[in-house]
């Protein structure tokens, strides 16, 4: 089952990932291997997209923190895990693939909204 895309332009697209907590990842459209593969003016719009996905989650779930990761072993692809995480998530302070270390209750707001603002956010970064 292929992942729900909130957002795509000509160069990137973003995903939902699938758990407990807000967490979604941008990726490239082009099949880059690395950040510097990609030219310098796809480096810098997929930072002000990693900004606005950034702010848009600090507002609208006001997590503890906003974890930012990039491995591409597993894919080996330019592609950038952004997570909203909270003291009582099931594995903080943890990263989310790490041990995890409790049962969590959190209770969030809807994530339609979120998508939403952040579709309209990224339409109008121009």
């Amino acid at each position: 089952m292929k992942n729900l895309i909130i957002y795509e332009n000509s160069h990137f697209y973003i995903e939902k990932e699938k758990s407990e907590i807000p967490w979604v990842k941008i990726f490239s459209k082009e099949p880059y291997k690395e950040l510097g593969d990609m030219p310098k003016a796809l480096r810098l719009e997929l930072w002000e997209i990693y900004y606005i996905v950034e702010e848009e989650m600090k507002k609208y779930y006001k997590p503890h923190k906003i974890n930012m990761a990039s491995f591409a072993n597993m894919l080996p692809r330019v592609h950038i895990h952004v997570m909203a995480r909270y003291k009582e998530d099931s594995y903080f302070p943890n990263p989310m693939w790490g041990k995890k270390l409790r049962e969590s209750n959190l209770k969030l707001p809807k994530e339609e909204l979120f998508y939403k603002n952040l579709f309209h956010a990224l339409s109008n970064k121009n």
